[in-house]
């Protein structure tokens, strides 16, 4: 895959030129991309690459990293 363009922040992005640029991000998330390595690649925001994604349908992964859990005592 091609290197992610940037989109200058704040423009406006709609008819192909979303299309095509929802096709990629999908792809590049589908393929272990993070929502936000994608915005950074893209200049645009967070929410604006998720809004993308779940446009297309793309069932969004959890959360990684450490679960913060209570340490067990007396084991």
């Amino acid at each position: 895959m091609a290197e992610l363009k940037p989109v200058g922040k704040g423009t406006r992005i709609s008819g192909g030129a979303r299309d095509e640029l929802q096709t990629e991000v999908r792809a590049r998330y589908v393929g272990g991309a993070s929502i936000r390595s994608l915005a950074d690649a893209t200049g645009r925001s967070y929410g604006f690459i998720r809004t993308l994604l779940t446009e297309s349908g793309v069932e969004l992964r959890g959360r990684g990293g450490p679960n913060r859990r209570r340490a067990v005592r007396g084991t």
